[in-house]
């Protein structure tokens, strides 16, 4: 029936994650006495993804966004950029209203025309947490209840 020699075999599963990031599980046997592993057959995957991936990655390219906004307005206002400049008014009008909410919570202090404003800092810790949060919603409601292993 099979051409191998006789003797005795374990059988088993095992899995493997290819670069490309999925899983697979292949079945495979070997003999007791620790001869070479000899793969059976291939068995479709049957693992399912954690969680949804593509809304995490979404959630933290929306934060990274707004941070990234939040660290320009905080780097222009540290520096004392001219808010004549198109640029640097532009960058203000889009991040006032993201500052916004964290006004008073530490006075910005200022020498000539260089602000630190410590409002922005907060508010890009405060948005980084709320990322996470939403990050950590997400893995929590998409996860499968249980995972389901091929035959």
């Amino acid at each position: 029936m099979y051409d191998r020699p006789e003797g005795r075999y374990e059988r088993y599963e095992r899995r493997q994650d290819p670069v490309d990031g999925g899983s697979e599980t292949v079945r495979e046997e070997r003999y007791v006495d620790g001869a070479p592993v000899r793969p059976l057959t291939q068995v479709d995957s049957a693992v399912v993804e954690p969680y949804n991936y593509r809304a995490v990655q979404a959630t933290w390219f929306v934060v990274a966004v707004i941070v990234t906004l939040i660290a320009i307005r905080f780097v222009l206002k540290m520096l004392g950029a001219s808010p004549q400049a198109e640029f640097v008014s532009f960058m203000y009008g889009v991040t006032a209203p993201l500052v916004a909410p964290f006004r008073g919570i530490f006075p910005d202090t200022a020498t000539g025309f260089n602000v630190f404003e410590a409002s922005a800092l907060v508010a890009m810790a405060i948005y980084l947490l709320i990322g996470w949060g939403i990050v950590a919603l997400i893995k929590l409601v998409s996860a499968p209840r249980r995972r389901r292993i091929a035959p």
